[in-house]
């Protein structure tokens, strides 16, 4: 029989001894699963639960929102973010304004690594843009997670092996389990015409693509923000800016 998953999340109002235990006798009785369980920032706890039936989770709403110790603040089929909180303890910071654009910094790169492995296991065409500084750690994130994902990474360009601009693929590179990998300042400043129908080549093809630098990408080529899934910013700290001096340009 096909069971129902859910994430389950409460903020504990008053954490007295033996709360937690008596949640999980609860979810026994219930006869419902705890598959993942962790705390989520700001005395809150988050649990990835399994189920034969719907109603077992109404039950468990009914009683949990009697009880004045938590408070429910999600409940619902888990997403991506969810089963990352659960595992890492912490959420991912989404941008207020732009929903697709998610914000890390330099020690949370292991978070980083997992959300993106994550993408990269999803089939079909995925653009995504990563921004920040020079040695924060971009690419060495995605070929990471290209490899937790079991991904074989390709370089269309960059800055890593001596400012590499491609202008063919090899026939076994044509590949739905291959990353491509295009650093957007290097193929819009030193890129001869031929590296270019290569990219636009990689960017139609149905496979996962990961674009360093995309605001000069766009700024330079066809493409817009448009074209992108997911844009994740990665900083030194939270209050680093990312700029694009002409020095920068030149990396």
């Amino acid at each position: 029989m096909e069971t129902l998953e859910w994430y389950l999340e409460y903020e504990i109002q008053h954490n007295r001894p033996g709360l937690l235990g008596d949640i999980s006798s609860l979810l026994g009785m219930l006869s419902i699963n705890i598959k993942t369980i962790n705390g989520v920032e700001n005395q809150r706890r988050g649990m990835l639960l399994s189920a034969e039936k719907e109603l077992q989770i109404i039950r468990l709403h009914s009683i949990l929102r009697t009880m004045e110790h938590v408070h429910i603040t999600k409940s619902r089929e888990p997403k991506l973010r969810d089963r990352l909180a659960v595992r890492h303890g912490r959420y991912i910071h989404r941008d207020v304004d732009d929903k697709k654009t998610f914000r890390f910094v330099r020690s949370e790169i292991g978070l980083l690594v997992d959300f993106m492995a994550e993408l990269f296991k999803q089939e079909g065409s995925k653009v995504i843009g990563i921004r920040g500084m020079p040695r924060v750690g971009k690419t060495e994130s995605i070929v990471a997670a290209s490899v937790s994902a079991n991904k074989r990474w390709l370089f269309v360009s960059s800055t890593l092996l001596k400012q590499t601009a491609r202008n063919q693929l090899l026939q076994d590179e044509y590949n739905e389990d291959n990353l491509f990998i295009i650093d957007g300042i290097v193929s819009t400043s030193r890129a001869s015409e031929r590296h270019w129908e290569l990219v636009r080549e990689v960017m139609r093809l149905p496979v996962a693509k990961v674009i360093e630098h995309p605001d000069i990408f766009i700024r330079d080529t066809e493409f817009t923000l448009d074209h992108f899934d997911y844009i994740i910013e990665l900083r030194n700290h939270d209050d680093e800016k990312i700029i694009y001096e002409p020095e920068f340009r030149q990396i």
